[in-house]
C-alpha cells in the first residue's frame, strides 16, 4: 500500500506472461550426495585442522560428532577465514544457533585460521546414509537403532 492507498496492480492475467508463484525449488550448493559425509579424510593443512576441531563438537541431544553425524558438508580456508558448510538433522532443530556456534567457534580455533563462519544449507536433505560407521556405532550405544 502506499501512502495514497492501494496500488492497482491490475488482475492476473494482465501481467506480462501470465500470473508468476512462488515454486523456487533449487537449492542446490554444488554439494553431490556421493561426496558425503564430508570427514576430512582427504583434507591437508587449515582444512584439517579444521576437521580435527569439529571432531570435537558433539550433538546437543547425542553424544556423537558432527563430523559423525554426517552434519558437516564441507570446509574451506581462505586468508584465513574457514567456511564450513552444514546442515541440520531436520529443519526445526531447536539447537539450530547453539550448534552453529559451537561449530564456529570451533572452526575459529584451528591453527591457521584467523575467523569463522558458518554456512547452514537444506541441500542435499540429511539422512541416516550420511552418518559414519563410527557415528554410527556412537548412535547404537547410545541406543539408536541405526
Amino acid at each position: 500500500m502506499s501512502e495514497d492507498g492501494p496500488v492497482d496492480l491490475g488482475e492476473p492475467d494482465d501481467l506480462e506472461g501470465g500470473p508468476s508463484y512462488c515454486t523456487y525449488t533449487d537449492y542446490d550448493h554444488g554439494v553431490a550426495v556421493e561426496e558425503l559425509p564430508a570427514t576430512g579424510a582427504d583434507a591437508d593443512g587449515p582444512e584439517a585442522a579444521v576437521f580435527e576441531e569439529l571432531q570435537g563438537v558433539e550433538d546437543p541431544e547425542m553424544p556423537i560428532s558432527v563430523v559423525d553425524l554426517g552434519l558437516i558438508y564441507g570446509v574451506t580456508v581462505a586468508d584465513g577465514r574457514a567456511t564450513v558448510t552444514m546442515t541440520l538433522t531436520y529443519t526445526g532443530c531447536p539447537a539450530r544457533d547453539y550448534l552453529q556456534e559451537d561449530v564456529r567457534q570451533a572452526a575459529a580455533r584451528a591453527d591457521g585460521v584467523e575467523a569463522a563462519e558458518v554456512e547452514l544449507v537444506w541441500s542435499p536433505e540429511w539422512n541416516l546414509e550420511m552418518v559414519t560407521d563410527a557415528g554410527k556405532a556412537d548412535l547404537r550405544e547410545f541406543g539408536v537403532s541405526v
